[in-house]
């Protein structure tokens, strides 16, 4: 089954069906403020995900990398997340995932944004619990390059 996910403006605006939203003046603020019905919710002034509608998220003191995703914990190398609960991530050469658990991502051609994710098998939908991962992962990584072009300015 293929996922597609779908850009406006270079903003992440859906998963499948699941639409992605952003606050009223997306023009000057890109951080996604719902999942589909899940509400986003943020450290005061930062940009840091606190939590995923019921789903809260710890980090790991002084460090962006996630240490919790409501009940599961998450593993890191190198400070690269390799696993959020059950789910193993997996990247290409180039530093993007690749992989989610049972989900392969699709880039298209050189581009840095990923189109489709890919899920093997015979499932007819994405569960609630592997969305919110895919949506993680990809939205960790979209703030790790964001940060390090903002350092290379």
């Amino acid at each position: 089954m293929d996922i597609e996910l779908t850009y406006d403006k270079g903003l992440l605006r859906g998963i499948g069906s699941v639409p992605i939203t952003y606050g009223q003046r997306e023009w000057m603020d890109t951080t996604p403020r719902a999942l589909g019905s899940w509400a986003l919710e943020y450290q005061r002034f930062s940009s840091t995900l606190r939590a995923v509608g019921s789903v809260e998220i710890t980090y790991r003191r002084w460090s962006s990398l996630p240490r919790t995703v409501g009940q599961w914990s998450c593993e890191h190398r190198r400070s690269r997340l390799e696993r959020i609960g059950p789910y193993e991530l997996g990247y290409d050469q180039g530093g993007r995932v690749c992989a989610v658990g049972p989900l392969w991502i699709v880039y298209d051609g050189g581009e840095a944004q990923p189109i489709r994710a890919r899920l093997q098998g015979e499932d007819e939908s994405l569960s609630d619990e592997l969305l919110l991962v895919l949506f993680l992962a990809l939205f960790w990584q979209k703030q790790a390059w964001d940060a390090y072009d903002q350092a290379h300015r």
